[in-house]
């Protein structure tokens, strides 16, 4: 049985803040000729990098295969938010893997934001990590989910300071009126991802992984040993993770029929004052509001703010970046009206139908394992899936693997060519029903 994949030319980072200021990037050679490996690794992304790396600590030998450079990404160029939680309304599984298996989901998430902290520590990566983070409060409504939110955590034994804000208490966190309270999480923060991806890639190689950048996927042969093809070589493996996301493309269709790639928007502003920083953000905590076409921000280390969101579903970016989101930033802060946009970059996040990531293997090849979908919290669920796809593979399961391959993920209606526009419509009824 055979997969083949669209070819395309390897390109380098996009031209983002991030690309900018990241530690240096070393070049890891293009495949050539045929390697043999315990495990083939494709995608050198967060998800990709980290199932690498535990499975390296696990004794496995590893090749990791990236079309691009490493953190080309979504991992390379998101919002730099990490904020604990794994999904979207985890309650609605509930039918499918019981209460007990709802409230393990919940725990994970939680486990997935200290999986990142230990990382950074043991490897000692340069990422700007900052602890600190608040949801923001649109409505009323908001406010009380997030008094739900804060006693489910203490019931979840989370040792990280919560607090609730009301409307006059907002100006602690955020220089801006539009909003009518918050949840402060003091175990959520942020952090430069491409410089944490470059770090965990350089942890992942000293634990032996070999990493080749440039070597595109271009065939799969399935069956009880795997042989992956690029345009210049091959690797030979028992075991196969996929780990590309929003990027799948054709490689698999039956995994890239259940992952939407939507677009996601950042513009960087000049470095501001200490005044104009602290102005914005006094405790320089990442936030995010709670719209369907969300806002989120913080400060990088240099103090520029860092603004996204405008999630497009429809396939198509906007033809100029900077243009179509520094008005959504004005309506926020006003007073950066003659402030200098000096970066403006987007890319592909992947969505999936239920808002829960996909971790699971294939059940026609079962030596073929998966990560993708991770709706928006990509930082930390990546690395759960890192974790939880290496238990699965070395043996050593702790029954979270099993929780999320238990839960079923519909193929999105509509086709390759379909299945965007239809649910871009179906967000734009979402939207019309917020602004109601």
């Amino acid at each position: 049985m055979n997969a083949r994949a669209r070819t395309f030319a390897s390109q380098p980072h996009v031209a983002s803040y991030y690309a900018a200021s990241s530690l240096p990037q070393p070049d890891h050679s293009q495949l050539r000729g045929e390697v043999i490996a315990d495990v083939c690794v494709v995608g050198g992304g967060f998800s990709g990098l980290n199932t690498a790396l535990e499975l390296a600590e696990r004794g496995l030998s590893v090749v990791l295969l990236e079309a691009h450079r490493i953190g080309w990404g979504a991992s390379g160029r998101n919002g730099g938010q990490l904020i604990r939680g794994v999904g979207h309304g985890l309650d609605q599984f509930a039918n499918v893997i019981g209460a007990d298996g709802v409230r393990q989901m919940k725990l994970m998430g939680l486990e997935a934001v200290e999986i990142v902290r230990q990382r950074v520590d043991r490897f000692q990566i340069q990422c700007d990590l900052t602890w600190g983070y608040c949801d923001l409060a649109n409505k009323p409504g908001d406010l009380e989910g997030f008094a739900e939110d804060a006693e489910e955590l203490r019931g979840l034994g989370y040792r990280y300071q919560t607090l609730l804000l009301q409307a006059d208490e907002m100006h602690t966190v955020v220089g801006s009126k539009r909003y009518v309270g918050g949840l402060i999480d003091m175990g959520s923060g942020h952090l430069h991802p491409l410089n944490l991806a470059l770090g965990e890639a350089a942890a992942a190689q000293q634990l032996g992984v070999k990493l080749f950048e440039q070597s595109a996927v271009t065939r799969i042969d399935y069956g009880p040993e795997v042989r992956v093809h690029t345009a210049q070589g091959s690797v030979r493996a028992k075991t196969l993770v996929l780990g590309c996301n929003a990027y799948l493309n054709d490689l698999n269709p039956q995994l890239s029929g259940k992952v939407l790639p939507a677009g996601s928007y950042i513009i960087a502003t000049e470095p501001l004052s200490e005044a104009q920083a602290h102005a914005l953000l006094p405790q320089n905590m990442a936030v995010c509001d709670q719209r369907v076409a969300l806002d989120y921000y913080r400060l990088s280390a240099d103090r520029r703010l860092l603004f996204g969101g405008a999630c497009h579903y429809s396939g198509r970016d906007p033809k100029d970046i900077g243009a179509y989101m520094q008005p959504k930033m004005l309506e926020v802060f006003p007073q950066l009206a003659s402030v200098k946009i000096d970066y403006q970059w987007g890319g592909m996040i992947g969505i999936g139908a239920n808002r829960l990531p996909q971790i699971g293997r294939l059940n026609d090849q079962p030596n073929v394992y998966y990560a993708q979908a991770y709706s928006g919290h990509g930082v930390n669920a990546t690395h759960l899936a890192g974790k939880l796809l290496a238990e699965a593979i070395s043996g050593q399961h702790s029954g979270g693997f099993d929780l999320f391959a238990k839960v079923p993920h519909i193929t999105f209606p509509g086709g390759k060519h379909l299945r965007s526009p239809l649910l871009a419509l179906g967000m734009l009824w979402h939207r019309l029903k917020e602004l109601a």
